[in-house]
């Protein structure tokens, strides 16, 4: 139209008739294919064999694996919540896939509920599972496990949503979770929702060596892992556990008394940037400090001090009255990396939090859909695992859009609209093909 200098013309949209009556069409056409997906990896076995036995009478009409599998597809097509169910039942190819009917929401919140401290434990290995598969498959050297943990608000009166830790709505209830992901993949690897008043501490660090203990088991002894943590992870019972199980761990230090007397005494600083004019902008040193705690542990961490003039990121201390300096401290066991090595490998952990965030805002992770805890803690897990499904579909069908933000690549595969097609026996979807752009 621009070659020909034609110009376009609007229709009047009171010429085009809008009839309401079709009832072959579907707006998640792309469903199809994860579902195929998904079905080429048995996922649907290992929940009947694993979760079978929470809904095992002959008369049940909506098995717990067909219910897991409804909440994954749910999960997928954009919807958070339970109730979201009210709206997809009405859409044919969803409910074609759902086994030709979708239970009532009721049925749902009763069947999370069924979910006990075992069958949450076999549902969060079962998420990891996911995730640990792709990794053998790449056969790593080096692999990169980020442990954070994050506030969800709530605004009901749900089972532990306690207050505690919050830093944006001081006193409100909520649930404080835990995850572990692999930086190479994206993929979690662990994760454990928690009570709102439950805050990092010693109880937690049977659950994190849990989590590196199945990683290793996946990439061999000989593959070195690292593990980043914020300054939650500067706990000698935790540095201990990693010592034993023989990772590299890099931690930012909590900024004590003594720790900032080391700092600020500390004399001899290697510059690693400078300005224009010359001048030392950010300086590093190896700090000859050591807790009490660590000494009567047996242990000897390293500590890897930064000062810089320009506050880019984490949080800096004031340490010097004369200089224009503001410093930061990390803990790690490698002292094989330069100091300024430390301190980037380190601030590459901050790549868990878009992923956190897109695991709230595309998958809802902090939505409680039901009053019971255990209830909750199910939902958070079938989240985390159709999140992980998800990416591996993206990888193996579609690579070019794995590394787009779920609710971008979520529109141009899954959110597809189609015609349902019915001839004889088989059942055909007719949708136009996935458009990949050329910036990808």
């Amino acid at each position: 139209m621009q070659r020909e200098r034609r110009r376009i013309r609007r229709p009047d949209p009171r010429s085009i008739q809008l009839a309401t009556n079709t009832t072959g069409l579907t707006g998640v056409a792309g469903l199809v294919e994860f579902a195929t997906f998904v079905h080429a990896q048995g996922l649907h076995r290992q929940l009947a064999k694993q979760f079978g036995h929470l809904k095992k009478r002959r008369s049940v009409v909506y098995p717990m694996a067909a219910q897991l599998r409804l909440l994954v597809d749910l999960h997928v097509v954009g919807e958070g919540r339970v109730f979201g169910l009210e709206a997809m039942a009405h859409d044919p190819l969803f409910v074609h896939l759902a086994g030709g009917t979708v239970p009532s929401i009721d049925v749902l919140y009763d069947d999370l509920a069924r979910f006990g401290e075992k069958d949450l434990a076999r549902l969060e290995r079962l998420v990891a599972k996911q995730a640990l598969e792709r990794l053998s498959e790449k056969r790593p050297t080096i692999v990169h496990i980020d442990i954070d943990t994050t506030v969800t608000e709530l605004f009901g009166s749900q089972e532990g949503a306690l207050a505690g830790p919050n830093p944006r709505y001081r006193g409100r209830p909520s649930y404080h979770p835990m995850l572990a992901r692999i930086a190479e993949t994206g993929d979690i690897c662990g994760a454990v929702l928690r009570p709102g008043d439950r805050g990092f501490g010693a109880e937690d660090v049977p659950t994190i060596v849990g989590w590196i203990e199945r990683v290793r088991d996946a990439v061999g002894p000989d593959c070195l892992i690292r593990v980043r943590i914020d300054a939650a992870g500067d706990l000698t019972e935790l540095l201990c556990a990693f010592e034993r199980l023989g990772v590299h761990y890099y931690t930012k230090a909590r900024m004590t008394r003594n720790l900032a007397d080391a700092l600020a005494m500390h004399a001899s600083w290697r510059s690693v940037d400078h300005d224009a004019m010359g001048k030392p902008t950010l300086q590093v040193a190896t700090l000859p400090f050591q807790r009490p705690d660590w000494n009567r542990a047996g242990i000897t961490p390293r500590i890897v001090a930064l000062r810089s003039r320009e506050r880019d990121n984490g949080k800096h201390l004031y340490l010097w009255e004369h200089l224009d300096y503001t410093a930061q401290a990390f803990v790690t066991n490698d002292w094989t990396l330069d100091e300024e090595e430390i301190a980037r490998l380190y601030d590459d952990r901050a790549s868990i939090e878009p992923v956190i965030g897109e695991l709230k805002s595309a998958w809802c992770i902090g939505k409680a859909p039901s009053a019971s805890f255990d209830g909750n803690h199910a939902a958070f897990l079938v989240k985390l695992l159709a999140y992980n499904l998800y990416r591996a579909f993206l990888a193996a069908r579609y690579a070019p859009l794995a590394k787009w933000r779920t609710s971008w690549s979520r529109r141009m595969v899954i959110l597809r609209p189609g015609k349902i097609v019915r001839s004889g026996r088989r059942t055909t979807v007719q949708a136009p093909r996935v458009y990949v752009p050329m910036l990808c």
